[in-house]
């Protein structure tokens, strides 16, 4: 019993444990409309375009945060104007800008002779090293991304849904797709302490997209995965420090087994329910036996 609570009094690990449920939680929240969107795409393009913005940061002896986040943002506000032309889909320019973004970053880092632990912490997270001045930054920027994300959530489920018709509808579009990105930007910057750089989309995709196993209502759907991405990544960082394991991929594989376990039960979509259902249904077509 005493080791079960070992982690919970330890001063470390109780910052660890604050960032990971507000990451879990935002991320689950901004995620319902990035899945609602279909653009997980955008996650990983952005992810990886933080990359030459940390790059350079660390070679001029800057803030990897801010570097990250000032490419990130740079190169979604980019993405969300090139997109606008008719001409071009969405996953298209995506793919364009991350490319580059991602090249880019090749090319900045082949310039530094080694690569250090910070470099490598952006990669694969640091949550455990996590002060608290880093607690609060989380959790302020976490506060205003869920208010401006729910104050929108009208419009952006609009603009998701149907694009055109938000447009004819006369709502700002491209401002709209600005605010989404720069959101999932900020998001997706907050997170990689927690879990890095490489395994970050599964943490703002995979709570969303077990909620829409679920339901189809918004509202559920945001609690739901705010829920779910808060307790997975409290007990997947639990599980990390039981067995000493990697603690960014230790959440992101107990999400995904919480996305398994609810994909074979959904009660609606699952295909357990829809095996059970048609055999319901067939048992009601046969004829009854002769008495």
């Amino acid at each position: 019993m005493e080791f079960l609570l070992e982690p919970w009094e330890l001063p470390f690990m109780q910052r660890a444990f604050t960032v990971a449920a507000v990451v879990g939680l935002v991320c689950g929240v901004v995620g319902v409309f990035v899945v609602l969107r279909g653009m997980a795409f955008i996650g990983d393009a952005v992810a990886h375009s933080a990359f030459p913005g940390v790059a350079l940061a660390y070679a001029f002896n800057g803030s990897l945060l801010f570097g990250g986040a000032a490419a990130g943002i740079t190169t979604a506000v980019l993405i969300a104007v090139v997109s606008q032309n008719r001409r071009l889909k969405e996953d298209s320019v995506i793919g364009v800008f991350f490319a580059f973004a991602f090249g880019l970053g090749i090319v900045l880092v082949s310039t530094r002779d080694s690569w250090t632990t910070d470099l490598s912490s952006f990669l694969f997270g640091q949550v455990l090293a996590v002060s608290s001045g880093d607690v609060w930054t989380v959790a302020g920027i976490g506060a205003v991304l869920v208010a401006l994300v729910l104050v929108l959530r009208k419009e952006l489920v609009a603009v998701s849904l149907d694009r055109e018709t938000a447009r004819a509808a006369g709502l700002p579009v491209l401002r709209l797709d600005l605010t989404l990105y720069v959101v999932v930007t900020a998001t997706i910057v907050m997170s990689l302490e927690a879990v890095g750089n490489i395994l970050v989309l599964a943490l703002l995709i995979t709570p969303a997209a077990t909620a829409r196993m679920l339901t189809e209502r918004l509202w559920s759907m945001t609690l739901l995965a705010s829920a779910i991405g808060c307790a997975g990544s409290v007990a997947g960082l639990y599980v990390s420090y039981a067995y000493d394991l990697a603690a960014g991929g230790s959440v992101v594989v107990v999400l995904t087994g919480v996305f398994a376990t609810v994909w074979c039960l959904a009660p609606r979509h699952g295909p357990l329910a829809r095996a059970l259902r048609l055999r319901r249904g067939r048992a009601a077509e046969s004829p009854s036996p002769a008495t």
